[in-house]
């Protein structure tokens, strides 16, 4: 069974940066796409940035210029720079991968992490 093990969230003040990590565990044959979505209490959960296998990244509008998605495939993990950080930044921040749990697997499956907490504050 695969899970996505998030790390990285925390408290941190407007202006200033940090980096979450999220690592999936568990025999995987290939990720094709993995990303970073987050909710606020009574939201929706939103898109802030995704990465595909070969490296094409994509970003909300709000974190374009200021959050960095990137992936190391050898490790199977997505990490997330996020600088100049906001107020509105505060959310609970989930990792996403869409994959194929083996060579022969009729279609791709979507795994979720736990969502780690990301608190931005003075």
């Amino acid at each position: 069974q695969v899970q996505l093990v998030e790390s990285g969230g925390g408290l941190r003040e407007p202006g200033e940066s940090l980096t979450l990590s999220c690592a999936a565990s568990g025999s995987v044959f290939l990720i094709l796409f993995m990303g970073w979505y987050r909710q606020a209490p009574g939201k929706e959960r939103e898109l802030v940035a995704t990465i595909t296998s070969g490296g094409i990244t994509n970003y909300a509008e709000s974190v374009k210029g200021r959050f960095t998605i990137s992936r190391d495939n050898a490790k199977n993990t997505v990490y997330l720079q996020m600088n100049s950080l906001k107020p509105e930044d505060t959310d609970v921040y989930y990792c996403n991968a869409e994959l194929l749990l083996t060579r022969q697997a009729p279609a791709p499956i979507g795994v979720w992490g736990q969502g780690t907490q990301v608190t931005v504050s003075s």
